[in-house]
């Protein structure tokens, strides 16, 4: 027996499907990161120039879950890729609506976006199914990017480096360490979508999925020991993010093995960026997901940022 994956009310307009407004949980108040308070954390982001803690990008992923599920079913869950650039913040309490494109027939990737009641943009991108992730949002922004010039933060690292293998796994009451300090079953708890499918064995595949917003946690949960050459301390925030499926769901429980690499580098007049992209094996090291992952820093964060770029550049 199977129980809908999504009891999620979905409004059609024009050839947009839409789903309804949420307020999402800020749950990374209590974040260490590099050993100091995040992005998340009120008073840090206030000192850097925004209103509050952050709402943590791929918590807006659970909102496009149904939409994308109403498209596409159960390939959604199993080859499905969210592929997104994160437009600006949104903050505890206020709510924001996803929607997706409708597609044409037989069409396997749509445009997706996200709005505040007051028309801001949180992000843009894609959403799609199958396919060989040539053709998304994030595939086609990596084209263009500019390299980094005259980088301090990233001076050290380089295009190519990897990182060991890691393994990692999401119990439900396991909690996920200084990055994510709560638990799978904390975050069903609050999650703008819930599901049958995460917290129970009533679906498909027969045991309880991993929902997609909770596997950028599974995926980032032991990056702090890859010991990439990265100055700091530094605040660091998700400017651009997608998570693809080859071979899903994954399942609570159940372990995986990691590794990452640094594909690009990039930088705005605030940021530079490092580009990472983490393969995810299962068992028998069957390729089952990867993620990519732009980790902006923040120069204005560093503290001697200046001092080093006129040594360095002069």
């Amino acid at each position: 027996m199977t129980e809908a994956a999504f009891r999620t009310e979905i409004l059609e307009s024009g050839n947009l499907l839409v789903g309804p407004w949420r307020s999402p949980k800020q749950m990374l108040h209590a974040q260490v990161y590099d050993s100091h308070a995040s992005i998340h954390d009120d008073a840090t982001a206030q000192k850097l120039g925004f209103q509050g803690g952050t709402i943590e990008g791929p918590t807006h992923f659970s909102q496009f879950a149904p939409l994308c599920e109403r498209i596409w079913g159960q390939a959604w869950f199993e080859t499905g890729c969210l592929s997104a650039h994160y437009r600006n913040p949104a903050f505890e309490g206020e709510e924001v609506q996803a929607n997706i494109e409708r597609p044409k027939p037989g069409q396997t990737i749509c445009a997706i976006g996200m709005t505040k009641r007051d028309g801001t943009e949180i992000l843009r991108g894609t959403a799609s199914v199958g396919g060989d992730g040539t053709d998304t949002a994030l595939a086609r922004r990596l084209g263009e990017l500019k390299p980094l010039a005259d980088p301090v933060i990233l001076v050290d690292l380089k295009v190519g480096m990897k990182t060991p293998r890691q393994t990692v796994r999401m119990d439900f009451d396991q909690h996920m360490g200084d990055l994510y300090p709560f638990s799978l079953e904390q975050k069903l708890k609050v999650i703008t979508e819930p599901s049958a499918y995460y917290s129970q064995e009533l679906n498909p595949w027969g045991r309880a999925i991993i929902p997609i917003e909770m596997l950028s946690v599974l995926f980032q949960y032991r990056a702090r020991e890859d010991k990439l050459p990265v100055r700091g301390p530094a605040v660091g925030l998700f400017a651009d993010q997608e998570i693809r499926l080859l071979r899903g769901p994954l399942f609570a429980g159940e372990s995986y093995t990691t590794e990452r690499e640094v594909v690009a580098l990039s930088g705005s007049r605030r940021t530079e960026s490092v580009w990472m992209r983490t393969t995810v094996f299962g068992a028998d090291d069957a390729l089952v997901a990867t993620m990519l992952l732009n980790m902006a820093s923040i120069k204005d964060s560093y503290a001697t940022y200046e001092r080093e770029h006129k040594a360095l550049y002069g």
